[in-house]
């Protein structure tokens, strides 16, 4: 097998799910519903918290910052549609730049996902225990340089990775996947690069690792303000609004862990084929959907919109 470096003359072959060919048609049926279950969900939460002045809060604010990620995440790393391209046709190459974008880019979303997750369990911090003083502890100012600090913090780290996964001799051309991640790149490295993966493990439990604990104890601050409250109504408004955040902070690092928190050599590819199509499709579909149906007031923004369109139909 051939050695290389940045070449942007190499390319790769994204194997996909062509070892199960009799599922490919299956798949692609499935994930382009999902995929356009996720285009229509998230620009409607996007749509929503722009236009109903009842979501022009610091939680809504966040939370189209999550949705145009997932929306991002899906579509213009050309994860998704890549995909669906290589279970309908027969062409499953890749540059080698285009792998590299791809692999940047991904990075950098969810890593910038990673940080932004930390910023909304703050601000349901700051809601539940710290109620008079909220709107002032959000002041919109804080809340833009939170969500720029999200995606800076998130590009920069992908930057540090890319740019020590380039610098790596890569044999071979043949990625285990349907689209170029971290761990299938590992598994090409061509010499012992024990030092290099090292660094990059860091970076990767830095931005991992380090906000799953911030979000932890956040939520411990939560639960033991929750416990003294001794309204049943409160309490269930709260459990409401942070559940959605919980649940959606549960199937990100649940499955970012497993992808990235594991040494190279215990990482099987093809388990991590259905992990990546889960944190790739399945999450920014069930995103929506965890924070409207768990949600009185993007529910009644969302059905508002809709009584309007009956209306005028």
């Amino acid at each position: 097998m051939g050695t290389f470096n940045i070449s942007l003359g190499k390319s790769f072959i994204l194997v996909g799910f062509s070892d199960w060919p009799a599922l490919e048609l299956i798949f692609f049926i499935h994930i382009l519903i999902f995929y356009s279950l996720t285009l229509f969900g998230n620009t409607a939460i996007i749509a929503l918290s722009r236009t109903d002045l009842r979501l022009h809060t610091p939680m809504y604010f966040f939370l189209s910052h999550l949705s145009f990620l997932d929306l991002c995440f899906t579509t213009s790393t050309v994860t998704v549609p890549q995909l669906l391209i290589n279970l309908y046709g027969h062409d499953r190459t890749i540059s080698y730049g285009g792998c590299v974008s791809q692999l940047f880019i991904t990075l950098a979303l969810g890593s910038t996902e990673s940080v932004l997750l930390v910023v909304m369990a703050f601000d349901r911090y700051a809601a539940v225990c710290r109620p008079l003083h909220y709107m002032n502890i959000m002041h919109p100012v804080l809340c833009q340089a939170l969500a720029i600090a999200s995606w800076v913090g998130g590009f920069l780290n992908s930057l540090i990775q890319t740019g020590l996964m380039m610098a790596m001799p890569l044999c071979g051309h043949r990625l285990n996947h349907f689209f170029c991640e971290m761990p299938v790149f590992l598994k090409l490295a061509c010499q012992d690069t024990g030092g290099t993966e090292a660094k990059m493990f860091v970076a990767r439990a830095v931005i991992v690792a380090v906000p799953a604990m911030l979000i932890l104890g956040s939520y411990a601050q939560i639960a033991r303000a929750v416990l003294k409250v001794k309204s049943v109504a409160a309490r269930r408004k709260a459990a409401g609004t942070c559940g959605s955040h919980l649940l959606v902070v549960s199937l990100f690092y649940g499955s970012a862990t497993y992808t990235y928190l594991q040494p190279k050599d215990s990482y099987s590819e093809s388990k991590g084929k259905f992990v990546a199509l889960f944190y790739t499709i399945i999450t920014p579909m069930l995103n929506p959907l965890i924070y409207t149906l768990r949600n009185k007031d993007m529910k009644g923004a969302l059905w508002k919109v809709l009584g309007r369109a009956a209306v005028t139909g």
